[in-house]
């Protein structure tokens, strides 16, 4: 099936991209006051968040399934590569909830920039948190698979720095390097898939204007010149690095030690948006490039999933620091959103693509608002609290309603997308969803349980001089993500039908490819 591509007059998305690379560039070069740099940051994540706004308002959501807003530029001939940029249903997305996020922890991380944390005493968070923002932008926004993986590995170079320069934990260091080695590894494997898809292109012995666009995603869908075996294996060298990333279980082990030694911002922005590159790139990539081989791994990849639903909730259960409980659940989420990627129907392929949005939110709340309470108890042990939601009655109910839309709470933002998952897994693999249940009731008892044991009871006496939440905090921190939640649950369906459209496109692609596989053409 052919991917339509809708071009575009005005390069807004590479402007998207250009405009937080040079702040980040113009703040480690000027190296601003405390208060400048944050007004700097706030104001160029605003300009990007209105930009997405703008691309928002001027989508055609009747063709959500085409790449809008495209823009393709000649960029490394001799390799095929374009600057090619567009936004589907599903990237439109998550460029809005990038752009969002990204001020939303700008916010919330004022009161460090003010000085309260001597190692936010210059521009260098500002600034790297803005270059991961424009290389978010760019993979999200990527139709050239070289470009999406230039990004992917340039990424990792702001967020080595989050964590291991201003990270909070003793480990911090050795938290970012376990980070990096994963993530490079992935990268590593991933590149085969690059080699690869430059010799089986369909258009690897074409002329040299049609080579220039070797790597766009509109000319590989299911078109690669390869044997199912050579297909196969290509798609796996780009799965692996997707599930380093997503992340799934084996390769999970790097998250909960970054979020334990991470700001509560930077693990926002890790698990509510970076961490979504795995799940986007099965979509994008594996899904789409690779359709024939994605269906038949396809068991192998639910039953990897089944398997970190089950692993991630138990293994929540078993933390007693809040930022390593929030990641764990979080391997439970991601292992649903993988599951509904390779089911293989279009309720399941969009339940999953919604999912990617509501736990974004959800996450971001449970590491902002636990990160509040935690910064300013000087703890991440959840036994060093108890009665918080008489101190400070605002972080627990803020912190209660996230973790509900985290563990699908009719009328919040996670309650449609699983139910879509888990709908879509029962016509198919009902072994898959009636296991994954087991995660589903042990998410409600992974949040309750530290929620009564942190918010419920009698506060002992040193813990009772901790603030609420402040006005900017309130407004502009959980007063939004409270809201997007409540809209995405009460009404989902501006969100699921683009990305039913795209999924629709993605399920058809992959039965014709398989199709084809069958009859041996």
């Amino acid at each position: 099936m052919e991917i339509t591509v809708l071009n575009s007059t005005f390069p807004v998305l590479t402007l998207l991209v250009v405009l937080p690379a040079l702040a980040a560039l113009a703040l480690w070069l000027i190296k601003p006051t405390r208060i400048a740099a944050r007004q700097i940051g706030l104001a160029v994540s605003a300009l990007v968040l209105l930009g997405t706004i703008y691309l928002a308002l001027n989508f055609d959501y009747g063709k959500a399934a085409a790449y809008q807003f495209a823009e393709t530029h000649s960029w490394i001939r001799a390799l095929g590569v374009s600057w090619a940029l567009g936004v589907n249903g599903l990237g439109l997305a998550m460029v809005l909830l990038s752009a969002l996020l990204t001020l939303i922890v700008l916010i919330a991380s004022a009161r460090d920039l003010e000085g309260e944390n001597k190692p936010y005493d210059d521009a260098g968070y500002v600034g790297l948190t803005l270059a991961t923002l424009a290389f978010m932008m760019l993979i999200f926004a990527a139709r050239d698979v070289f470009v999406f993986y230039l990004a992917f590995e340039a990424m990792l170079v702001p967020m080595f720095f989050l964590i291991g320069r201003y990270g909070n934990g003793a480990k911090r260091k050795a938290a970012a390097m376990k980070f990096l080695l994963y993530s490079l590894a992935g990268g590593l494997v991933m590149l085969i898939g690059i080699v690869g898809i430059y010799v089986y292109s369909p258009l690897a012995a074409a002329s040299n204007e049609q080579h220039a666009s070797l790597y766009l995603i509109e000319n590989l869908a299911g078109k690669l010149q390869a044997s199912p075996g050579v297909e196969m294996a290509l798609m796996i060298s780009f799965f692996i690095a997707f599930a380093v990333k997503a992340p799934m279980v084996p390769v999970h082990t790097w998250l909960a030690d970054t979020a334990e030694n991470a700001r509560p911002g930077t693990s926002a922005l890790l698990v509510g948006i970076l961490d979504k590159i795995g799940t986007f790139g099965m979509i994008t990539l594996c899904l789409t490039i690779f359709p024939g081989a994605s269906q038949r791994a396809a068991l192998a990849f639910i039953i990897l999933a089944v398997i970190s639903v089950i692993w991630g909730s138990l293994a929540a259960l078993a933390q007693k620091d809040l930022m390593r409980l929030i990641s764990f659940t979080s391997v439970a989420h991601f292992g649903l959103m993988v599951l509904g990627i390779y089911v293989g129907n279009t309720v399941a392929l969009a339940g999953a693509m919604v999912y990617m949005v509501a736990h974004g939110l959800s996450i971001a709340g449970m590491f902002l608002i636990g990160g509040f309470l935690t910064e300013r108890g000087h703890s991440q042990d959840i036994e060093a609290y108890g009665g918080m939601q008489r101190v400070t009655p605002l972080i627990a109910g803020t912190f209660l309603i996230s973790g509900l839309a985290a563990i699908a709470l009719p009328g919040l933002s996670g309650f449609v997308p699983e139910l879509m998952v888990l709908i879509g897994t029962f016509r198919l693999y009902q072994w898959a969803a009636a296991l994954c249940l087991v995660g589903v009731v042990a998410g409600a008892v992974y949040v309750l349980l530290p929620y009564q044991k942190i918010f419920t009871g009698k506060a002992p006496e040193h813990r009772k001089s901790i603030k609420d939440l402040d006005n900017r905090e309130r407004w502009g921190v959980a007063a939004p993500l409270i809201v997007l939640m409540l809209v995405i649950g009460l009404h989902p369906q501006p969100l699921v039908e683009p990305m039913t459209q795209v999924a629709k496109q993605v399920v058809v692609t992959q039965d014709v490819a398989f199709q084809v596989e069958g009859t041996g053409k």
